[in-house]
């Protein structure tokens, strides 16, 4: 088992509505290096920190479970979604993902928090120009982060 932190922006997608779904397709990733993780790293019963970006409130808010190992994104084909892409086809597709179940919710964990703590100055997020959808977290890292909440 891994550990990893996905990005996501809770207007289009939030841990909230993860919650209500239980389980849910992670699409829309459009990032050669984060879409290689989905594809060749990110596999079933990982463990996933969801995070919150581009929002008022920017941190840290639940985990999830990885349930379903990585597939091609059904919206690269479909001309009428934000993440089409004229270039995949079904026989060879560019994009990639995995379906993640809601575990639980966590008290916002902050980027600034994140930042503040020592045992976090590795972590691929608080590495300055790292803007990945999907990142991995080390086996300390995320006990750090279960920890910065009481866990």
């Amino acid at each position: 088992m891994r550990y990893w932190l996905f990005k996501t922006e809770p207007d289009t997608f939030s841990i909230d509505i993860l919650k209500q779904q239980k389980v849910s397709c992670w699409e829309g990733v459009r990032n050669y290096q984060a879409r290689n993780m989905l594809r060749d790293e990110v596999t079933v019963g990982d463990q996933v920190l969801i995070y919150h970006s581009s929002c008022k409130h920017v941190g840290v808010v639940g985990v999830a479970t990885v349930v379903r190992a990585c597939y091609p994104d059904h919206t690269q084909f479909e001309p009428e979604s934000g993440y089409f892409d004229p270039k995949s086809t079904p026989q060879i597709p560019r994009w990639f993902m995995v379906d993640v179940a809601y575990q639980r919710h966590l008290p916002l964990i902050t980027l600034a928090e994140i930042k503040g703590n020592p045992a976090l100055a590795e972590m691929p997020l608080v590495k300055k120009g790292n803007r990945l959808s999907v990142m991995p977290v080390t086996d300390t890292q995320w006990q750090a982060i279960l920890a910065m909440v009481g866990e």
